[in-house]
Parts: structure tokens; C-alpha cells; sequence
């Protein structure tokens, strides 16, 4: 755990954790797909994310941070974190 990166895409794999164990305890279920899909958001954009703080590129910047902003934006959308019974 040494950039950014790392702590922040944890932090967002925990809740999806946390929220894959409470959404499974009861009726409806979600979709394990759902869940795969914001992890593997999740995975790339720390790869990304380290490539850039390796090389200083500008652009893998840019892109690890718009691939997090479009995975937490999937997780808000098609999980709904807030809105499920």
C-alpha cells in the first residue's frame, strides 16, 4: 500500500465487500456479475493508477481516474448502495 491508488481502490473493494455479505443474506440477490465487474474497475484502475506514479505519465493518470469515477458510478447505479430495501 504505498500511492494513493492503492488506498482508495481498497477502501472501495472493502465496501464492495460489505456490501456483497449484506445484499447475500436476504431476498432479492444481486448479481455476482455486478460485483466482478466494479472489482475488476477497481483492479485496473489501481494498475493504472501505479503505472502512473511510476512513470509520470499524465495520461495514466487521467485514465485510472476516469475508469474510478465510471466503476463508482456503476456501483452507484446498478448496485445502489442506499436504495435496496
Amino acid at each position: 500500500m504505498e500511492t494513493p491508488y492503492d488506498w482508495v481502490t481498497v477502501m472501495a473493494f472493502a465496501v464492495l465487500i460489505v456490501l456483497f455479505l449484506q445484499r447475500s443474506q436476504g431476498e432479492p440477490r444481486d448479481h455476482l456479475w455486478q460485483y466482478l465487474v466494479a472489482s475488476v474497475g477497481c483492479a485496473v484502475t489501481n494498475y493504472l493508477g501505479n503505472e502512473a506514479m511510476k512513470s509520470g505519465e499524465i495520461t495514466l493518470h487521467g485514465g485510472a481516474l476516469l475508469l474510478f469515477a465510471g466503476t463508482l458510478g456503476f456501483i452507484w447505479r446498478v448496485l445502489k448502495p442506499f436504495d435496496h430495501g
